[in-house]
């Protein structure tokens, strides 16, 4: 069975070697280095990487964050990133790490990819697909809790789930493939080939949110 998180991996690793550390990203003020030391830290340091989730360290997160790229170039983080987790981290562990990491680097090789605005979806296998499928319905409603109208997801199949309940304002269909539904939740909607079906008012409100990690 193919580990997607490690296609995925890979695959930023070796885009971010084409890029180099300057070009920006679709994460908001980072640039291809900063990614590339979000990603060392959330898997190798676990005093920084808590404050990743919980804001209330985030200076701490900042503060190391900084550390480490003053330690290494960028070269030297993009071969820790590639060669993976080290063995004491969570994200080590076969099954769970590449639960958690599955849809983590799909959406950041998306920002290094989308970045540029010829870039669109690429070819997913389906097993790729209905991973994220899966790992999207169980964490999804945390991610669109501030979703100004109801919010259900649907892939082209026709399954869907219902991440968000109806509002005062109503309730908005998003259709797309599961990659692209992970970027819609993610806040990447302006890259995010998906379709919207609801009342007017009520899909411009969802269109124009700022819900997403």
């Amino acid at each position: 069975m193919t580990d997607y998180s490690r296609t995925e991996r890979r695959a930023l690793c070796d885009l971010f070697d084409q890029v180099g550390p300057d070009q920006a990203t679709l994460c908001e003020g980072w640039t291809t280095h900063d990614l590339a030391v979000h990603l060392y830290v959330r898997e190798a340091d676990p005093v920084a990487g808590p404050g990743i989730m919980i804001s209330a360290l985030a200076d701490t997160t900042a503060k190391r964050s900084a550390q480490v790229k003053e330690r290494w170039t960028f070269t030297e983080l993009v071969d820790k990133v590639r060669n993976g987790p080290p063995t004491f981290s969570i994200y080590s562990l076969p099954v769970l790490g590449s639960k958690l990491n599955v849809i983590e680097y799909f959406v950041h090789h998306e920002d290094v990819r989308r970045i540029d605005a010829e870039a669109g979806p690429r070819e997913l296998e389906p097993a790729h697909q209905n991973e994220m499928w899966g790992q999207l319905r169980l964490s999804v409603r945390p991610m669109v809790r501030n979703a100004p109208t109801g919010v259900v997801l649907r892939r082209p199949d026709g399954a869907e789930v219902v991440a968000h309940k109806p509002t005062a304002a109503g309730s908005v269909t998003v259709t797309g493939h599961p990659a692209e539904l992970v970027l819609f939740c993610f806040g990447r909607g302006a890259v995010a080939d998906v379709t919207f079906d609801g009342p007017e008012p009520a899909v411009e409100a969802l269109r124009t949110a700022n819900f997403g990690t």
